[in-house]
């Protein structure tokens, strides 16, 4: 029967190297991160969606208050349902809104087969500030988008007057000081992922006292 040792000192080299390989693959996501705004199905399900989950809850937590929400659309009804709440705020808003621009609104949800509406709900707390905890929640919404990424779908973070509308928190069944963070819009990418051009970092970083 061989050693400990030997059975160490057998193993280790292929330890490292997976660690070695797996930290490049992470380095790499982060450094060539770019939207996909062409999406199509599938959508993530199974243990992928698990994966993106997970993520999600590993997002930074200030005094553990998990303010975050998330509402996940992902079937024809589901979409179409938020397609008509996008449609219900733009009229509430304005109520002369012409109908080719309300079936434009319509047609935003059939971008991508999952959109999940990323929600801030605000915990009050004496150490935690409203906007310490929607820092945390975009930090839940990048760490899904970049498990899908890592898993071969594509997304993109949406925004616009949908995550600012007051209307869309009544719809969405919100609190007024809860927070649309965003629309996470996943699928699988149509055609191929153009890599944006990587930023120059000196113009946006200075070493105190220099």
């Amino acid at each position: 029967m061989p050693s400990t040792r030997k059975i160490v000192q057998k193993r280790t080299p292929k330890l490292e190297l997976y660690k070695v390989n797996l930290t490049m693959d992470a380095i790499e996501l982060l450094t060539t991160r770019s939207s996909t705004p062409r999406l199509e199905a599938p959508a993530p399900s199974g243990d992928d969606w698990q994966t993106i989950q997970r993520a999600a809850l590993r997002a930074p937590d200030h005094a553990g208050l998990t303010p975050w929400r998330f509402i996940v659309f992902n079937n024809e009804v589901a979409l179409a349902k938020l397609g008509e709440y996008f449609v219900k705020a733009t009229v509430l808003n304005d109520s002369e809104t012409d109908a080719k621009r309300l079936e434009k609104v319509k047609g935003l949800t059939k971008r991508a087969p999952m959109i999940i509406a990323v929600i801030a709900r605000f915990v009050e707390h004496p150490n935690v500030p409203r906007v310490e905890q929607i820092a945390s929640t975009s930090c839940a919404a990048f760490a899904m988008q970049q498990a899908a990424f890592a898993l071969g779908y594509g997304s993109i973070w949406r925004t616009g007057p949908y995550a600012h509308h007051p209307h869309m928190k009544d719809l969405l069944g919100l609190n007024d000081q809860d927070e649309i963070v965003g629309y996470l819009y996943i699928g699988t990418p149509k055609g191929k992922v153009k890599i944006k051009q990587e930023k120059i970092a000196e113009p946006y970083f200075s070493v105190f006292g220099t």
